[in-house]
């Protein structure tokens, strides 16, 4: 009966009836096994079903009730010998459950929840945070780079200025100083400061865990020389570090000397009593020292740091987007995607502009530049400033046929030699005349101008 009623469910392609009836088959024959040991439901003929008869789409699986145990259903669909081409959704998102599965359901649970919290905080984090909200689970290195990695890739930034929490620290990968690849990137030019450099740090020996821990105790008692052997022992540690950083807008021995101010910072904070490497300690430190001496000068025109951090997140997130849509999203989309005004997206894109050199070439040829193509708004239009000197010549054959007393007050009062007009009070002091007299004059000379033998020389510079 269970497999005539299967069958006709499977021929009308109602794989969700058919999943049903046969679960509910089982439940009654578990029942009833119970009840009687002589009692047996066998359901071995379901096999003979051919895979011929369970041709469907790869849409009716989303028909299957989502409350049906997942087990259940595969142990069907082998009974009865579907062979599709078709995995399961599940078996789709392989990479994603492995990506988003931490262990135990309780530690997802948990890394959802710190992702929610951190949305709720503009989607930055603390790593004291990370740490604190995942005290009560035994984290190892693997798990909290796949953490890490996590809620990096869903936009969340990671906070590390307070410096490395005992917990990521714990779950850091050492980095064997012995196996430090010296070697130069191949965009570095190697030049006689790079090459003594290397060569002197290159001398300096190595050291054990006991003896870190031995210099670790002498700096507790305030031993300085334990300090320096400590930082130099650990200099090509920098250097690998800082090769990472070459090309992002600073030369590489800036990127070594940044490295070391972290290494020294790194050394002053060290605490041997909790059983960390010194190596896995420091590289918290220089990343550090290093990315933040980027985001403060690697620009021509500085930035703050904290919109350094915004302006990379508006990138990651355009990145994702533009991998989302398959084309450059709207400042709109940027906006509802971080939590933010449109007009602070304006904002951002504007700060995060790279200035352009005037010098910069243009055309195939490169026979010109930039500079060549902007307007000097300072200079005035060459028809205007031809205009202006013929007025002037004008103006001052004009005023030539004046007296010289005349064409003094005029120059005065007019202000035509230095663009500052004088009242009649201060020209009269200069000719220790009253003002009353001043005014005559002025008035004297104004009309002489305005006659038609010497008005109609400026007339024609009135219209323009």
């Amino acid at each position: 009966m269970a497999k005539k009623k299967v069958e006709e469910l499977i021929e009308n392609q109602d794989l969700e009836a058919a999943a049903d009836a046969f679960l509910a088959e089982a439940d009654e024959a578990e029942a009833e096994e119970s009840e009687s040991d002589d009692k047996d439901v066998n359901f071995a003929d379901l096999e003979e079903i051919s895979a011929e008869d369970l041709e469907f789409n790869e849409h009716d699986f989303d028909n299957i009730d989502e409350t049906a145990d997942d087990e259940d259903v595969d142990e069907f669909l082998a009974s009865v010998g579907a062979k599709t081409s078709v995995d399961r959704d599940d078996d789709d998102d392989d990479d994603d459950d492995d990506l988003d599965s931490f262990g135990s359901d309780e530690l997802d649970s948990k890394v959802t929840e710190l992702v929610k919290i951190a949305k709720s905080q503009k989607s930055i984090i603390e790593d004291y945070e990370i740490s604190e909200f995942l005290k009560d689970y035994k984290i190892d290195a693997k798990q909290m780079e796949r953490i890490l990695t996590y809620l990096d890739k869903r936009g969340i930034d990671v906070n590390f200025s307070s410096g490395p929490s005992d917990a990521l620290l714990l779950a850091s990968d050492d980095e064997d100083i012995e196996d430090i690849d010296m070697s130069v990137p191949d965009s570095v030019s190697i030049e006689d400061p790079v090459r003594m450099y290397l060569k002197e740090i290159g001398k300096v020996p190595l050291l054990s865990a006991e003896e870190e821990v031995e210099l670790a105790q002498r700096m507790e008692d305030g031993d300085q020389e334990a300090k320096n052997k400590l930082a130099e022992a650990n200099l090509r540690l920098v250097v690998s570090i800082a090769k990472r950083y070459v090309g992002r807008g600073m030369l590489f021995l800036d990127l070594i000397q940044e490295g070391n101010l972290g290494l020294m910072k790194a050394v002053e904070k060290f605490d041997y009593h909790k059983g960390y490497k010194f190596s896995t300690y420091a590289t918290w430190w220089i990343r550090q020292a290093i990315t933040r001496a980027i985001a403060d000068q690697a620009r021509t025109i500085r930035i703050p740091v904290h919109m350094v951090e915004t302006i990379n997140k508006l990138i990651r997130v355009s990145r994702q987007l533009l991998q989302e849509y398959g084309r450059e999203p709207t400042p709109e989309e940027i906006a509802a995607a971080m939590g933010i005004t449109v007009d602070r997206v304006h904002e951002i894109l504007k700060i995060s502009q790279e200035p352009v050199s005037l010098e910069t070439p243009i055309g195939e040829e490169e026979d010109s530049h930039l500079g060549d193509f902007l307007p000097d708004e300072n200079v005035p239009v060459p028809a205007e400033a031809a205009t202006f000197t013929l007025l002037k010549e004008q103006l001052h054959e004009v005023l030539d046929t004046l007296t010289e007393r005349e064409q003094r007050v005029l120059i005065l009062r007019f202000g035509l030699e230095d663009g500052k007009a004088r009242t009649l009070e201060e020209v009269g002091k200069e000719f220790n005349v009253t003002r009353e007299r001043i005014r005559q004059i002025e008035a004297k000379a104004l009309r002489k101008l305005r006659h038609p033998s010497r008005s109609r020389k400026l007339k024609d510079y009135l219209d323009q």
